[in-house]
């Protein structure tokens, strides 16, 4: 018994110990904590499945709740204390203490709370707020080029996968728990991405047919022209431009991967752009945003929020649009997304462009706020010339 209770001991203090070098190490870089994360298990190979498991979900729980973790702590405050404090402390026990501000109760960055309060109303921001707080859902695609969704998830479910079909999107599929995806051999070979359900939906807004031209204008890593992909079965193009070349590299590798063969990787100095004007189909322009609809996934975002950056965002994102509608031919349609639930960069921002570039929504806008176990916050409106 003696034995037992050291072992608990010993793997309670190592654990810590490993927690403490990554919120110190985090705190001295840049990088998010997902990528933060992702480095120091590489570099500590001595980590086991279980461990680095225990980390990554307490790391995330802190920094989801470190804003009401700070507020109960007293003295200097220390990452050391946020550990121990978060092992002992249950949040649900402060929701209903109304002394302590609403956006404390929420552990919500205090700008940010102020204008989900603003957009939603006191009661819906501070459920937004607390949901924001939650484990994302695990949700993935069937890659159509390759299998079915049905084929897919009978294979997984053979398996003995925990797994169902997702209520709107046609090839998404939920797990009851976190994988290793990166390392299954269906993804592997192509079979499916990971990519939330909403984002899915967002994808979808793009009904690219056959022979049609497509512009991902912020294409990133690639996650939506890999959604958009299948339904133009290899024929027609599919652009993928983007400012940043590392994500542009990464969507090469997945889009061979899926099997997607119709594209062209368009470089900020590419002189293909110049030959696009005015000859796209559809236009895509998945605007860089506050991200806010995502923070489940994100927590560390919710701290470097702050009002001008906000604002620039809000800014960039109208001068984006403006250039890429430069590339629409005439009856094309641009598609607005983010990953926002703040309606200065969805409802408010199309208001804006509908009267700034002569544009008609086309449609309902596709509008998704997360919810406990549900998809994220997401918005898109498909955009013509009037």
């Amino acid at each position: 018994m003696p034995n037992v209770t050291i072992g608990a001991m010993s793997s309670e203090h190592f654990r810590h110990q490993h927690l403490l070098k990554i919120f110190e190490g985090y705190s001295l870089q840049n990088r998010p904590l997902d990528r933060f994360l992702s480095g120091y298990c590489r570099s500590h190979k001595a980590l086991g499945s279980k461990d680095r498991r225990y980390l990554a979900d307490t790391a995330y729980g802190i920094m989801r709740w470190r804003g009401l973790l700070d507020y109960l702590l007293d003295g200097p405050i220390t990452w050391d204390k946020r550990i121990a404090l978060y092992a002992n402390a249950d949040p649900k026990h402060y929701f209903e203490q109304e002394d302590i501000p609403a956006y404390i109760r929420a552990s919500c960055q205090k700008n940010l709370y102020k204008l989900l309060v603003n957009d939603y109303g006191e009661a819906e921001a501070l459920a937004l707020a607390q949901v924001l707080n939650t484990p994302a859902p695990t949700t993935i695609r069937a890659n159509t080029l390759k299998t079915t969704r049905d084929e897919l998830l009978e294979h997984f479910l053979g398996e003995g996968y925990a797994v169902t079909a997702t209520a709107q999107a046609p090839a998404g599929m939920t797990f009851q728990k976190r994988l290793n995806f990166l390392g299954m051999q269906e993804f592997k070979d192509g079979l499916f991405e990971v990519q939330d359900e909403a984002s899915q939906l967002v994808a979808s807004l793009v009904a690219a047919l056959p022979n049609q031209h497509v512009l991902d204008y912020c294409a990133g890593a690639g996650g939506k022209s890999l959604a958009i992909g299948p339904g133009m079965h290899n024929q027609g193009q599919l652009y993928l431009h983007d400012v940043r070349e590392r994500p542009l590299a990464e969507a090469k590798k997945r889009l061979r991967r899926a099997g997607v063969q119709n594209i062209q990787i368009l470089h900020p100095q590419s002189p293909q752009l110049a030959k696009l004007k005015r000859r796209c189909h559809w236009v895509l322009a998945d605007v860089p945003c506050s991200g806010t609809g995502t923070l489940r996934r994100n927590p560390d975002m919710k701290w470097r929020f702050s009002r001008d950056a906000f604002e620039a965002t809000v800014a960039l994102q109208r001068e984006i649009v403006g250039k890429a509608l430069r590339y629409l031919k005439p009856g094309g349609t641009l598609v607005y997304a983010t990953c926002s639930i703040l309606k200065d960069e969805n409802i408010h921002q199309i208001e804006y462009l509908t009267e700034a570039h002569n544009l008609e929504v086309v449609g309902t806008p596709f509008t998704s706020l997360p919810t406990d176990g549900g998809m994220d916050g997401f918005f898109a409106a498909a955009l013509q010339r009037v």
